[in-house]
């Protein structure tokens, strides 16, 4: 017999509110949550997929005794670009925040000069809980019984006007988060997990909830670059990195929007290792990629970037491959390093064993590279101590720990 269909939420019990998009609606949104009742639930929508920018298009907060309010931080920028929340901030930090997946937005919010002090992220805790679906509609089905649409979770948060129905799912977005966050945390002291909760909680703020520094070798990271397997080629894809990346910036597109990874790696692809020779214009225009009509329209910056790789001397060229910070991946101990395969094979299966009893996911009770590293180079002289010592180093939380230093210990003695 098939289960009936959960009811479908489609606009907020209290209607959907109009947009915060001036100085003085922003001061009421001030006042009103700062006078509301208990923890703050917060979301963000960006749109990466489309904007060079991972600012946040709009904010949704909602505070019992104070409703919902969607806020456009664009609508108040300077002309620098940048929102004056003061006034948020100012009301929402002293409190929990309640965030869905807060590693997603408070990159973003910090962006914006929100910063927590306190949160409680329900999608770990839904982890921690060993939930076997943590995404925010499929708890809300199993603690409300009711379903969220989600057809708008990817949709250009940078249009304006924001169309009528987006609002309405942004704020429903808000609606049960904090009654959510009630559930999962009686559900949390229940299994007597609410204390790794909170070290959980605080290490995402301190992980997160600040700017990174920009990464020289971010390039590095194009899709299909592990194909490319010479030094030219390399120069190659990283002056086309970069050249797409300042046009990006100056057009505020998603890099992909102005010429995809592959046409990139596939034009580096073309490069002749033999004659060290660059490809040209009928090469590049060969390739589907750069068929495309932002890839055409900037089809001489393209043309430049080859000639700027072919007046680089061989110093110049990047390596192929950087030198590792860590061990190498545990697929080629076996041969090579077989004590350290001995230890890799003795500890990856006891704590994914535990991480069974406990009902958590594996990489939520040690992330993989550290049971890695520490299986590559245990402390000299092993002991529970030794071990709980080195797993600190390596930035694993007290509560994983207390769980896994005995075990460890015991298994590299």
């Amino acid at each position: 017999m098939t289960e009936p269909e959960l009811p479908l939420l489609t606009v907020p019990a209290d209607g959907i509110p109009d947009v915060v998009d001036s100085p003085a609606a922003l001061h009421e949104s001030a006042v009103a949550l700062g006078q509301g009742q208990g923890p703050i639930a917060v979301d963000a929508e960006r749109a990466q997929s489309f904007r060079y920018s991972s600012k946040a298009y709009l904010l949704q907060l909602r505070r019992e005794g104070a409703g919902t309010h969607l806020v456009d931080p664009v609508a108040l920028e300077d002309p620098d670009g940048n929102a004056d929340l003061h006034e948020l901030a100012e009301v929402m930090t002293p409190h929990e925040w309640v965030i869905h997946a807060a590693s997603q937005d408070l990159p973003c919010l910090a962006m914006a000069g929100l910063v927590p002090q306190r949160i409680f992220d329900t999608e770990l805790a839904g982890r921690l809980l060993g939930r076997p679906k943590v995404g925010l509609g499929a708890l809300l089905e199993d603690e409300f019984g009711v379903r969220l649409l989600k057809e708008h979770s990817a949709a250009n948060w940078s249009m304006r006007p924001i169309p009528h129905d987006w609002l309405a799912y942004a704020a429903l977005d808000v609606e049960l988060l904090v009654g959510l966050r009630d559930r999962l945390d009686e559900a949390l002291v229940a299994a007597g997990k609410r204390e790794w909760a909170e070290q959980e909680f605080e290490w995402q703020v301190r992980q997160f909830a600040s700017p990174r520094p920009d990464d020289p070798e971010r390039w590095r990271r194009t899709n299909g670059l592990h194909q490319v397997k010479h030094a030219l080629a390399m120069a190659l894809v990283r002056e086309l990195w970069d050249e797409r990346d300042l046009l990006a910036e100056r057009y505020d597109l998603a890099p992909g929007k102005v010429v995809q990874d592959r046409a990139i790696t596939e034009l580096a692809a073309l490069v002749d290792t033999q004659k060290l020779t660059l490809p040209g214009r009928a090469e590049l225009r060969a390739i589907d990629g750069f068929k495309r009509r932002n890839a055409r329209r900037f089809e001489n910056n393209w043309i430049g970037a080859i000639d700027r790789v072919g007046q680089l001397s061989r110093r110049e060229w990047p390596a192929v491959r950087l030198p590792s910070d860590g061990p190498p991946q545990p697929r080629s101990w076996e041969q090579r390093h077989p004590e350290a395969w001995a230890r890799w094979q003795a500890i990856r299966p006891a704590a994914n064993e535990l991480a069974g009893q406990l009902e958590l996911p594996p990489e939520n009770l040690v992330q993989p590279d550290v049971l890695r590293r520490l299986a590559w180079q245990p402390p000299a002289e092993v002991s529970s101590e030794s071990v709980d010592a080195r797993l600190a180093e390596l930035g694993a939380r007290p509560w994983q720990r207390e769980q896994l230093s005995a075990l460890l210990a015991e298994l590299l003695g």
